[in-house]
């Protein structure tokens, strides 16, 4: 299944070092990556895709990230892309 993995918070070294690890721990095979840093603000957005033989489950995933993110002051959520097309459809 395809994900969405959004990233946003205050700049600073080893984001995109800790969510990649992160991933690649959990065999989550990352596609494509957009980042940018304004005023000091971090926001990145991956594509990434979590085969069957993925160590975790995307709940489980979607808790790992978020503890992450909340020991380095961010905001990061990982989401089924059709759900994440669904909800930023306009």
């Amino acid at each position: 299944m395809k994900l969405v993995v959004t990233i946003v918070g205050k700049d600073r070294v080893g984001i995109i070092a800790t969510v990649s690890s992160v991933l690649a721990e959990n065999n989550v095979n990352i596609l494509n990556i957009n980042q940018n840093i304004m005023e000091g603000f971090f926001n990145m957005v991956m594509i990434a895709e979590m085969s069957e033989d993925s160590k975790l489950k995307l709940g489980e995933l979607q808790k790992v990230l978020k503890d992450k993110g909340e020991e380095m002051g961010l905001d990061i959520k990982a989401q089924h892309m059709d759900i994440f097309n669904v909800t930023h459809n306009v």
